[in-house]
């Protein structure tokens, strides 16, 4: 860092972990705007770092999402639970366009919003110490989208499955209505003992901090995950829903 400031002083004087302040330093990832208030006084640059993180920004998700990324690259570990598609993180290149697409964007929006999935995709496997992962799905979810669009997404699942952390779930169609079928829902164990969570509906979504509003939120994931399968069968489920395809 500049002005003899080392990565791990600057991740002590912003709070923050030192993979974080690596991210900032290479552009892998874009301070927020407290960050970059802070980095700003840190250095003495008066407001440049501010004005970089506002324009690097165009284009980027929407205000409401924008603390998320954060949160997720410094994840413990996450647990999503999609109700009507698949997860983000475990989607394909052509079933992230089709469900973009699908939306209210128009197509250049479309393809600013894949190519920054594709990048938090890369971003949270590919940490040096990547978070466990717990996703439970739909089964109807996995029985939405073309064969041509599916089979692949299905055989990407059935890989991901088999990885150490990453722990793939289904509910099954025989499980009837149960909670937490209005959007997906993600929640995030931070370093430091907090969690946070992250609702989503078709209007907009939100980040959830507060800690009896979070637990409510693990209270309704725990309620999904106790009535789907197993990660075994729900690896046989997705193996055999793509073989019929």
């Amino acid at each position: 860092m500049t002005n003899g400031v080392t990565q791990e002083r600057l991740a002590e004087r912003l709070r923050v972990s030192t993979s974080l302040v690596a991210k900032f330093e290479t552009a892998r990832l874009v301070p927020m705007p407290d960050t970059a208030r802070n980095l700003d006084e840190v250095f003495g640059s008066g407001e440049l770092i501010q004005e970089l993180a506002v324009d690097a920004r165009k284009g980027v998700p929407p205000e409401w999402f924008q603390p998320w990324p954060e949160m997720e690259l410094e994840a413990l570990s996450l647990r999503f639970h999609g109700p009507n598609f698949v997860p983000g993180l475990l989607q394909t290149e052509e079933y992230a366009r089709a469900v973009l697409n699908a939306g209210l964007l128009n197509p250049d929006e479309a393809e600013e919003r894949l190519a920054l999935r594709m990048q938090r995709q890369a971003a949270v496997f590919g940490r040096e110490k990547p978070p466990i992962c717990t996703f439970i799905l739909d089964e109807l979810a996995l029985m939405r989208g073309s064969p041509t669009l599916m089979k692949p997404q299905l055989e990407k699942l059935a890989e991901w499955s088999t990885r150490q952390l990453v722990f793939v779930h289904v509910v099954p169609r025989s499980a009837g209505l149960y909670v937490g079928q209005t959007g997906p829902l993600v929640l995030a164990a931070l370093p430091g003992g907090s969690e946070a969570a992250y609702l989503e509906d078709q209007a907009a979504g939100r980040v959830i901090s507060e800690p009896d509003n979070v637990a409510a939120m693990v209270r309704v994931w725990d309620a999904i995950r106790s009535v789907a399968l197993p990660r075994d069968m729900s690896r046989d489920l997705i193996v055999r829903m793509a073989s019929e395809l």
